[in-house]
């Protein structure tokens, strides 16, 4: 790495631990820990940083991770995709930002096929001749020397509108930051056909007015690779003169979306899987709840209940001397859990990824003799928790 893109690392994460969500921590002048994000930072210089998630460790870990990057990545935005499963995400040897530019031109490129939306705009002008409707108003308001002008309003058929013009920002920033040859020509290509329509001067207010009827179903696909690519996933939105291409996610969040949508693919119908619930408080003070309980999962079905939380770690099942790994704030975490949302009765989980030293559940945790805990991986090949005997089938 060169010296200017340590040193611009370095601000970054000044500015992001003050707003409280620390990027990387410095050791010396020579080390850099990131801090729980995955994804790719460019620097001013130039230089692109990839970060990939720790999790194999044999064979090709760089190609390996970056597969199961894209492939959370994919899962738990739910990001579309018109090429066929895994072995596209693994033909795409190149970093995350390239792929996304690809899958984002990918997908404009098959809209501007079908055929891109125009609107009517009202416009207002003075010409020497009528067309639409005359502007009785402003004609009548006009001075004597001009009254063989009018003053007219009448409607035009064109391209610009909201969707069309975040689609050509999005563009413009692949033109300029994609490094990929495919990508670049695909994308210069795609930006001539867009001569007459503008860029965004309002992303923000854009998005909110992008319409999601029947007339505008074409759009759909391409819209989730748009967002990411104008508003780029950073802890922080990078203050300063400088906005490179850059998306960062955080692991633990990433790690308890994916877990989800994955469980939400094999749940049987009659059981509902619930995100961030938060109807329970720890305690109460002078009549008022405090201290907010919000389980990253739970999974109801009938009568039953089941809490679940995700934590992005590395177990070892040997180490059973020392608690196998395991955090003794989850275990109290998960105790309050159990019981405000069981009420003291049944089972929780807690979920981390499978490795090669975790490969199965470990031995049932005992609260009392009817709350129980589980401690079990999560195959992030297979999209699927370890069966564990008594707490359900689906699972």
């Amino acid at each position: 790495m060169s010296a200017t893109a340590f040193d611009w690392l370095c601000e970054t994460s000044s500015r992001f631990s003050k707003a409280g969500a620390a990027l990387v921590q410095v050791e010396g002048r020579r080390w850099l820990k990131l801090d729980n994000y995955v994804g790719a930072l460019e620097t001013p210089c130039g230089t692109r940083i990839e970060i990939l998630p720790k999790h194999f460790e044999q064979g090709d870990c760089i190609q390996q991770s970056r597969v199961l990057l894209r492939r959370m990545i994919q899962k738990s935005l739910d990001l579309p995709t018109r090429k066929v499963g895994a072995t596209a995400l693994q033909r795409f040897d190149a970093p995350l930002t390239e792929w996304v530019m690809s899958s984002f031109l990918e997908a404009f490129d098959h809209l501007i096929k079908r055929g891109l939306r125009f609107d009517y705009q009202r416009l207002e002008e003075e010409q020497r001749y009528l067309r639409g409707q005359l502007n009785t108003a402003r004609q009548m308001r006009q001075p004597p020397g001009r009254q063989h002008q009018f003053q007219i309003r009448h409607d035009i058929f064109l391209p610009d509108r909201p969707e069309n013009r975040l689609l050509k920002t999005a563009l413009d920033i692949v033109c300029k930051t994609t490094e990929d040859p495919s990508n670049w020509r695909l994308s210069h290509e795609l930006r001539s056909m867009l001569q007459e329509i503008p860029t965004s001067r309002d992303t923000t207010q854009d998005f909110k007015q992008w319409r999601h009827d029947r007339l505008m179903a074409h759009y759909q696909p391409v819209k989730p690779w748009c967002e990411l690519i104008i508003q780029q996933q950073t802890p922080l939105a990078i203050a300063g003169e400088w906005q490179g291409m850059s998306l960062l996610f955080p692991m633990e969040k990433l790690f308890e979306r994916y877990v989800a949508a994955c469980l939400k693919d094999s749940l049987p119908p009659d059981a509902t899987l619930h995100t961030q619930r938060s109807s329970e408080y720890l305690c109460t003070h002078q009549g008022k709840k405090v201290f907010q309980l919000r389980p990253d999962l739970m999974i109801t079905q009938g009568e039953k209940s089941w809490v679940l939380d995700t934590k992005w770690k590395r177990l070892d099942s040997e180490l059973g001397s020392k608690n196998y790994g395991l955090s003794q704030s989850d275990f109290y975490q998960m105790f309050a859990y159990g019981q405000k949302y069981l009420g003291g009765q049944g089972d929780l989980v807690l979920i981390y990824p499978k490795r090669g030293a975790f490969q199965e559940a470990l031995p049932v945790f005992e609260f009392s003799e009817g709350l129980r805990l589980w401690v079990v991986p999560f195959d992030l090949e297979l999209r699927r928790i370890l069966a564990i005997v008594g707490v359900g089938g689906h699972l």
